[in-house]
């Protein structure tokens, strides 16, 4: 508990810090930058497809295979110990949007409706990594468990990167930056603590990002009544279908 705060801390000092010394003030955001945040282009979903596609044909390519083990073997020489900051600093990203609000800096969306951006986007995370890791069952280095692909820490961090970006890009674009690099020091943590492959981190991340593009875009489509339609309904409901290998089911979100 006392490192994910020390992270924490360190991560909205730095973000802080960025928002006072950057020229777009985040008093002067326009309530208009909130549609721009639900548009989505094709750009967009291009380095988080590519970081996903490299990951997957890494699975059924021996050449890609070859190169992650020999990376992970490269990075690996040498250590004994683990340093397990990678278990609190995948939260770090997304905390760090809430302790923005608490210190007085505004993002694009209210308490309420970024919670439920949150919530889609971590449950589409959630689905999405796990199917994956019971279908195709990797090997992690360490030999403990065949849950290795994709990565959920990274997943996780990379979600919570993308959604500090979203909310806090018309403030400074280094805020999101910095979100990133958290997420990117999670997943080199995963690969020097043993527990995962290179191939895995950059799936792990893939999915992470297109998780939070997803909701970003789906929200006000499902949800009607939030505040960046305003417009009023009684109550909303989505439901996503998955499948783990073993088993189908549903997972659902309401909102009255």
């Amino acid at each position: 508990m006392k490192i994910v705060l020390m992270v924490l801390i360190s991560c909205l000092v730095t973000c802080k810090a960025i928002a006072q010394g950057d020229s777009l003030k985040y008093s002067s955001v326009k309530i208009d930058s909130v549609d721009n945040t639900h548009n989505l282009k094709l750009k967009h979903f291009i380095a988080p497809a590519i970081c996903l596609g490299v990951g997957v044909l890494s699975i059924g390519s021996d050449w890609l295979n070859h190169q992650t083990h020999e990376i992970n073997e490269e990075l690996r020489e040498g250590i004994d110990s683990k340093f397990s900051i990678d278990d609190y600093s995948q939260y770090v990203p997304a905390l760090s949007v809430y302790g923005l609000n608490l210190i007085g800096i505004k993002g694009v969306h209210d308490f309420k409706d970024r919670t439920m951006i949150l919530a889609m986007s971590a449950i589409t995370m959630g689905i999405v990594t796990n199917t994956m890791k019971r279908t195709i069952k990797e090997m992690r280095p360490d030999g403990t468990t065949n849950n290795s692909f994709p990565s959920g820490h990274t997943a996780m961090a990379f979600m919570g990167a993308e959604f500090l970006y979203q909310e806090y890009r018309n403030v400074s674009p280094w805020i999101g930056v910095a979100g990133y690099a958290v997420a990117a020091g999670t997943g080199f943590f995963r690969m020097y603590n043993n527990r995962h492959w290179l191939n895995d981190i950059l799936a792990g991340a893939g999915i992470g990002i297109l998780s939070t593009k997803f909701s970003y875009w789906l929200y006000p489509k499902i949800f009607k009544n939030a505040d960046c339609q305003k417009k009023k309904h009684s109550m909303q409901f989505v439901a996503m279908p998955y499948y783990d290998g073993n088993g189908a089911g549903c997972a659902g979100l309401v909102r009255f």
